[in-house]
């Protein structure tokens, strides 16, 4: 069994990990929670802003009904 390409392009990561980006991994880790955080808060918004227009959407539609009964009530009439 030999060492393959996908072993030795691993081996090399790693090497690169530990000898030339420890000063550069608390940056790297800060601004990968951030990410997170914001990917996380987007969900929840995009959740708080469907959830909202889908309630405006139904007010509208009952504020809707009423003018559109008042409206067939009225050709009734004429």
């Amino acid at each position: 069994m030999g060492i393959g390409g996908g072993q030795i392009l691993i081996i090399a990561i790693i090497l690169v990990v530990l000898f030339v980006a420890p000063s550069r991994l608390p940056g790297l880790g800060k601004s990968l929670a951030e990410a997170i955080r914001g990917f996380k808060k987007g969900m929840t918004d995009d959740e708080t802003d469907v959830t909202e227009s889908v309630k405006r959407e139904k007010l509208d539609q009952t504020d809707a009904e009423p003018v559109a009964k008042t409206k067939a009530s009225e050709k009734d009439k004429v």
